[in-house]
């Protein structure tokens, strides 16, 4: 599929998924650092299955799958919670910031363990659009001189587990009660000199929406003035 369509537009989740590919194997030794290095930036850069291909051709569990296209347009996915745990192994399991930064957000799969480290430098995760593979996920951070942040949906319970050592977790998300049939978001691990904060937002697409609701109540409110 990915050789018929070289020139469909990959997703983040696609990226991810070469990602983690590559991750595994500099772990197992088939990549040097410098090997690793290079095909990441290469496919945090690429904008086609064509493009992220050739990246992992030669390594173990390669290949991204381009999703069948549809010509024909469906109905909007509900935004309930139980369409949402879609299980799986998630789109992303780790994360690495290292006198950089990370960010994953958008539309991917939450697994259920997910690790992030970051040594002077931060790192993101928002969960506002993403999928979950269980009702109940593991967020492990170890930030060290660094620091993450973990956005969070309304309706999503918070769990803050996590050890600061001239450092800290911020615990203000816990005690909120979730929606039901909403996952569980467990944060945990270890700040030294770092600091791991929990944030909640609504996802974009409520809040432009709330946005539109408020500027037309102005309009009609201005219309009934006149």
């Amino acid at each position: 599929m990915t050789d018929d369509l070289p020139e469909l537009r990959a997703s983040d989740a696609d990226r991810e998924r070469v990602a983690e590919i590559l991750r595994d194997a500099l772990a197992e030794g088939r990549l040097d650092m410098a090997e690793f290095e290079e095909r990441l930036d290469a496919t945090y850069q690429a904008r086609t299955y064509g493009e992220l291909t050739p990246i992992t051709r030669d390594l173990p569990g390669a290949g991204v799958s381009a999703p069948a296209v549809s010509m024909v347009k469906q109905p909007t996915e509900s935004g309930s919670w139980p369409v949402r745990i879609v299980g799986g192994e998630g789109s992303s399991r780790w994360a690495v910031a290292v006198m950089g930064g990370f960010q994953r957000g958008g539309r991917w799969t939450m697994p259920r363990q997910f690790n992030a480290f970051t040594f002077w430098g931060g790192g993101e995760l928002d969960l506002r659009e993403a999928n979950f593979a269980d009702r109940e996920v593991v967020v492990n951070c170890v930030a060290i001189m660094g620091g993450m942040n973990v956005v969070v949906p309304p309706g999503v319970e918070v769990v803050v587990r996590g050890i600061g050592i001239m450092g800290g977790f911020d615990h203000s998300q816990e005690g909120v009660l979730g929606d039901p049939g909403a996952p569980r978001v467990i944060i945990q691990g270890f700040a030294f000199w770092g600091g791991v904060g929990v944030t909640r937002k609504l996802p974009k697409a409520e809040r432009q929406r709330l946005k539109e609701e408020r500027r037309q109540e102005k309009l009609e409110r201005r219309r009934d003035g006149d």
